[in-house]
């Protein structure tokens, strides 16, 4: 059987097969990892599809020469972070987080997570922002701009933005270092 970067190479060159070698061999992890994090089975097979679908598509600038897995997972956890950050505003999150506290009986109510308290913090911890900083996040963290179409919409070099992106993520992460695992879900770089 062929290693995963043999099949890399021949999908590169727009192996079917290989990709469907690749499919039959990852799917199941890739499965397993992303239904860990968002438990439902609708939204896990919407994301390990595009996952896949965004393999096929990217197929000619693969890179034999990286693990195939690596840059599979990293597209799911991509995935995975746009589809967390689209729920943060739908009330059904917050019911979410309440069921999730609820599994947590075992831990002190003051450790347990408050949704509205979260996005209280959220917006508190933006407003310490400076204007360029807020905006430059909330292009970033919120409307999922890349850091060359922020650069090019503020007409601003791409490592500026990136070190201002820098500033307001410490700033943030500070401020709501509370909500640790919920935040490294929310603006994860």
């Amino acid at each position: 059987m062929k290693d995963d970067k043999d099949l890399v190479k021949e999908l590169k060159d727009g192996s079917y097969q290989s990709y469907s070698m690749l499919y039959d061999k990852w799917v199941s992890s890739l499965y397993r990892y992303v239904y860990s994090f968002i438990k439902s089975t609708d939204e896990t097979k919407d994301i390990v599809q595009e996952t896949f679908v965004r393999v096929w598509t990217n197929r000619e600038n693969l890179n034999p020469d990286f693990a195939f897995k690596s840059y599979l997972f990293t597209i799911s956890y991509h995935l995975l972070l746009h589809e967390f950050k689209r729920q943060i505003d739908n009330p059904l999150m917050e019911d979410y987080v309440e069921y999730c506290n609820q599994l947590a009986g075992d831990f002190p109510a003051d450790k347990l997570i408050d949704f509205s308290s979260f996005q209280e913090d959220l917006l508190r911890a933006k407003s310490k922002l400076s204007p360029r900083l807020r905006q430059i996040f909330e292009m970033n963290k919120e409307y999922n701009l890349s850091v060359k179409d922020i650069a090019d919409k503020l007409s601003l070099d791409e490592q500026s933005v990136r070190n201002q992106l820098s500033s307001a993520l410490k700033i943030v992460r500070k401020e709501l270092s509370q909500y640790s695992f919920l935040l490294s879900m929310f603006i994860s770089l």
